[in-house]
């Protein structure tokens, strides 16, 4: 690890979701968020927003000793530990129960690189805030299908020049998609900060890695790529994700005090600000979207 990284304990979680424990949707029997998909899919339960719901309690946890937030977080812990499912490989997933058009159709049951991470980054944290240990063991049954590749039933994946990444959707060939990779990745990291685990740390420098060296893949020097899609078109960014990619940057520079994170931050902030490269980016985004959605 850099010098310049932190500590080694966990503290707030590296966003604030500030929105997201105050999700205003609908809530199941037990107050934990459902979301409301519409049409044939319709109001399901998503691991992934789940988290967020009660990471971004954790925060406010922390800040304010609130106890409704702390309810929140254990609600989210408790439901993310009881659906943690083995999946045809019989590693432990968290999977999607509803079909999600991806390219090719996701069919349920599917599971995610980004749910993994982040159910991890909650549940450590909510076992740091109440030492019951199911939260950890559960954390540890998860963190298999980082050490596992995709092919096998896991969501690690090692390209052809030996980078590790992490895929937030299992297809063939992997996309990479940056924002989920980032955020897998610091799941990795967080049990590593809980465990102390050297295999766990020895990922997170390999993923560290991978970002660093394929990074200007994003950059199509006007704004951010989504992902690799190997398409004609490339699938460049939404303006909600181009803004996260920048956010997730910066706490990439915090964590390991690697420059390069930090320069591209500004460089891709600098693209926001230029509504000539705004208006281009729209462009190609609305121009893949009619030739591959």
């Amino acid at each position: 690890m850099n010098a310049n990284a932190p500590s080694g304990k966990l503290g707030e979680y590296y966003m604030i979701f500030r929105e997201k424990a105050d999700y205003p949707g609908q809530h199941d029997a037990s107050g934990i968020p459902m979301l409301d998909y519409r049409g044939r899919i319709g109001l399901q339960y998503n691991p992934i927003a789940i988290a967020q719901w009660g990471l971004g309690n954790y925060n406010l946890f922390c800040r304010a000793n609130n106890s409704a937030a702390k309810g929140k977080l254990l609600a989210a812990a408790d439901w993310l530990s009881s659906h943690l499912e083995q999946n045809a490989s019989g590693l432990w997933v968290w999977n999607h129960h509803f079909d999600w058009e991806y390219r090719a159709t996701l069919r349920a049951p599917w599971y995610s690189g980004l749910a993994q991470g982040q159910a991890i980054s909650l549940l450590v944290r909510a076992w740091e805030a109440t030492k019951i240990k199911s939260y950890l063991e559960t954390a540890q049954r998860a963190f298999a299908a980082f050490c596992t590749p995709t092919c096998d039933g896991g969501v690690a994946f090692t390209d052809e020049r030996g980078h590790l990444w992490f895929e937030e959707y299992i297809v063939s060939p992997p996309t990479h998609i940056l924002n989920g990779f980032i955020w897998a990745m610091w799941g990795v990291y967080d049990y590593f900060l809980t465990s102390g685990d050297a295999f766990a740390r020895d990922l997170f420098e390999r993923a560290v890695r991978t970002l660093e060296v394929n990074l200007e893949r994003y950059d199509l020097g006007f704004w951010s790529l989504y992902e690799q899609s190997g398409t004609f078109l490339p699938m460049v960014a939404s303006p909600f994700y181009h803004q996260l990619h920048i956010v997730q940057l910066r706490v990439m520079y915090r964590l390991t005090g690697k420059d390069i994170f930090l320069q591209c931050a500004d460089r891709w902030a600098g693209y926001s600000r230029d509504r000539f490269k705004r208006a281009r980016a729209l462009f190609y985004k609305g121009a893949f979207k009619l030739c591959y959605y």
